[in-house]
């Protein structure tokens, strides 16, 4: 497994980033899948794969876990029942009932988590791992 401490200092280096759809340029444009390819091509030197294009709405129509199965084939699953842990890859539902559309990174566990993800209208920023962000996770994940 890669390094909880290194994957942290990577995608805190990354706050600050504007958010652009369907980038991922470091301090030049990112959204929240162009982040973790980022801190992917930062620990391992290239592009897990090449995603295929995507319109800002991908996630309110159809129903293919699109996020989810491509972390399966790249990340390793988090068990439900081990504690979040910092450097673990965050997926989220933003609504019930709707796809895993939104990536984050965990930069802190214990009692007051806190989050690295590229939000519309924001840009990358650290977020408190709130109990609306929590009731959000569909999936933990970490890398290889």
């Amino acid at each position: 497994m890669a390094d909880a401490d290194k994957i942290v200092d990577l995608v805190r280096a990354w706050i600050g980033t504007p958010y652009v759809h369907q980038a991922s340029h470091f301090q030049a444009g990112t959204d929240c899948l162009g982040l973790i390819r980022g801190v992917w091509r930062d620990l391992y030197g290239q592009e897990p794969e090449v995603p295929p294009a995507y319109t800002p709405d991908w996630g309110e129509t159809g129903a293919a876990e699109l996020l989810w199965l491509g972390a399966k084939r790249h990340l390793v699953p988090v068990l439900r029942s081990e504690p979040v842990g910092a450097g673990q890859v965050l997926l989220f539902r933003m609504r019930s009932g709707a796809v895993a559309k939104h990536l984050g990174i965990l930069v802190s566990g214990g009692e007051a988590p806190r989050f690295v993800h590229a939000y519309t209208h924001h840009g990358v920023v650290e977020s408190p791992l709130t109990t609306p962000w929590r009731n959000r996770i569909s999936g933990r994940f970490r890398f290889p």
